[in-house]
């Protein structure tokens, strides 16, 4: 590349985010293309169809695979194609006539059939989900934590991450991610394949915005915390407040906005007549 610092011009090799198109088959079918940052393609998969209500737990997956006839140049195998097979008596939900085919790695699912879907197809309601207490001073921490762990971010400056966290403010699992709904599919779908959901006394972190699509994810994942360190979206708010998720934007230093849930913070007492 040609950096140019100050009227200072010179050559350099620079290290950028990879960034490729995976299609993900289910029982051999086509559903969906999402571009990504390739690793934890199996995880992606999982995550995404937790989020479609395909999977609610780890036996409702039989296995993942690569399509070995998904091959380039010379029949190598790309490994950007994957297939999820499901068990045996999981039935599908009709999603393919409710989104689009392709999505792009910064916008996933929206709108009124996706808000349906949630209502209807979420079965870890995070109201049925154990109390869960956090300190603002805690969620305060968190987005340094999340930070100090975004090895790729340090060599790129290109990715966006989602992290979990318990409780404690302990860093459960970290994915970075040309896209934000792809990050957070990834902690989801590994905590899949682990037998870890529902994720009912987690904090999920995102280091960007809170889109309706992310809320969605949290709903699904059975998550009760969903903050951000930047702006939510009107929809976001209008599912967390339907749904009971606590929802914090503006997580940056020591301040946050708490835009539903906010039993779930643990305020002080002279903090709150204040």
């Amino acid at each position: 590349m040609l950096r140019i610092r100050d009227g200072a011009v010179s050559s350099r090799p620079d290290t950028l985010v990879a960034e490729e198109p995976l299609e993900i088959r289910l029982n051999g079918k086509p559903l969906a293309i999402t571009m990504r940052t390739p690793g934890d393609d199996f995880a992606l998969a999982a995550g995404f169809l937790v989020s479609e209500g395909v999977l609610a737990a780890a036996p409702d997956l039989r296995n993942i695979v690569y399509c070995a006839g998904a091959t380039g140049e010379g029949g190598a195998n790309t490994y950007n194609v994957v297939d999820v097979r499901t068990a045996p008596g999981v039935v599908i939900p009709d999603i393919t006539l409710e989104r689009n085919v392709y999505t792009t790695s910064s916008c996933g699912l929206c709108g009124k059939a996706s808000l349906d879907a949630v209502r209807t197809t979420a079965r870890h309601p995070i109201a049925d989900a154990p109390p869960l207490r956090v300190e603002p001073e805690l969620l305060a921490e968190l987005p340094d934590r999340l930070r100090a762990s975004q090895q790729v971010f340090d060599r790129t400056g290109g990715l966006h991450a989602a992290a979990l966290f318990d409780e404690r403010g302990e860093l459960l699992d970290v994915r970075e991610d040309v896209g934000r709904h792809n990050a957070v599919d990834k902690l989801v779908g590994r905590a899949l394949q682990s037998g870890s959901l529902p994720l009912s006394r987690t904090i999920l972190l995102v280091s960007g915005r809170a889109s309706f699509e992310l809320a969605q994810k949290a709903v699904m994942a059975g998550i009760p915390m969903l903050a951000a360190v930047s702006a939510p979206s009107s929809l976001a708010v209008d599912l967390a407040a339907e749904t009971g998720l606590t929802l914090v934007g503006f997580l940056r230093g020591g301040s946050m906005n708490v835009y539903a849930g906010e039993e779930r913070i643990a305020l002080r007492a002279a903090a709150a007549r204040s």
